[in-house]
């Protein structure tokens, strides 16, 4: 199958996570997309956030009853930080049988090269990019010219996305400050969120 690989902190997910999603699965041919919640994000080492299960749980919850969308827990037990290059890999090992297409935004390509071996991350998945409207994404060739030693020619392929001004930040601010999130996040996490009091206080 064509797995598209979603990963993320999703502190909290919310309607603009599961709408990129739904395009990449379209316009991406996936047969399904798994939803990876980061254990240890690599870049909020120094930051609170929000526990796994209960991120995890925040996700099962928004995909309830969406055959092709699934939560993928393994990197909740895997030591260290969550580093895309080790979740490819284990995907691989795990499922050898798949192809995965990781899922990333635009904004993310030009500094794709400071990531953990990012030549790896080409050498397991085809990108699948989201683009937003006007901002163009750089090309296969212009990434793998930020990308020194790499190997294998870069796969990529992007998507077309509605321009949504949603962010998890936003939304735990929101929450912080009495806001509503109403049509922001699925009606069950914001249920999630509001019975267990999140972001309530400074994270």
């Amino acid at each position: 199958m064509r797995i598209g690989i979603f990963g993320g902190t999703f502190d909290p997910v919310h309607l603009a996570h599961l709408i990129i999603a739904e395009q990449a699965r379209e316009q991406g041919q996936l047969d399904q997309v798994w939803f990876v919640p980061s254990a240890r994000p690599p870049h909020k080492l120094d930051q609170e956030v929000t526990s796994f299960d209960r991120r995890a749980n925040m996700l099962a919850l928004a995909m309830a009853g969406r055959e092709r969308f699934k939560v993928e827990l393994l990197e909740k037990d895997r030591p260290g930080p969550s580093f895309t290059a080790d979740t490819l890999g284990d995907l691989h090992r795990l499922h050898p049988e798949h192809e995965f297409l990781l899922i990333l935004g635009g904004d993310c390509l030009p500094d794709l090269h400071l990531w953990h071996q990012p030549a790896r991350i080409i050498e397991q998945a085809t990108l699948l990019v989201a683009r937003r409207p006007g901002s163009p994404a750089l090309s296969a060739d212009e990434l793998a010219a930020t990308l020194p030693g790499l190997t294998v020619p870069v796969r990529m392929q992007t998507i077309d996305v509605p321009l949504m001004e949603i962010s998890s930040r936003d939304l735990r601010q929101r929450v912080r400050a009495g806001r509503s999130v109403l049509y922001l996040v699925p009606k069950p996490v914001e249920v999630f969120i509001r019975e267990r009091k999140l972001y309530i206080t400074p994270a």
